[in-house]
């Protein structure tokens, strides 16, 4: 298969689901389905971060790290607080043996 063959293979399938996802902006959804899509990021987020951490050995510093970032950025209302505090307690947590 030629490299410009696959280039537009990739295209041809990335392309429609971009456009249609780009032009439900200008929808009109119930309140039902705008109440519903608002829960999508956090699941996404949700779906990435839970198996990376409690898939890995080192799961007890990777929840505690998770624990204090949640912790700070709820408290914070912020990111940055969240991400440092977090990267902040699971250095901690591996210098200490947990």
């Amino acid at each position: 298969m030629s490299v410009l063959l696959v280039i537009f293979l990739m295209w041809a399938v990335t392309y429609p689901v971009r456009w249609l996802g780009l032009s439900l902006g200008r929808l009109h959804l119930p309140p039902f389905w705008l109440s519903f899509l608002q829960f999508v990021p956090v699941s996404v987020f949700a779906a990435l971060v839970v198996p990376e951490v409690l898939g890995s050995p080192e799961w007890p510093r990777r929840l505690v790290a998770c624990v204090v970032g949640g912790l700070l950025m709820w408290r914070t209302g912020s990111l940055a607080p969240g991400i440092l505090g977090g990267f902040a307690a699971y250095w901690l947590a591996r210098s200490l043996g947990l």
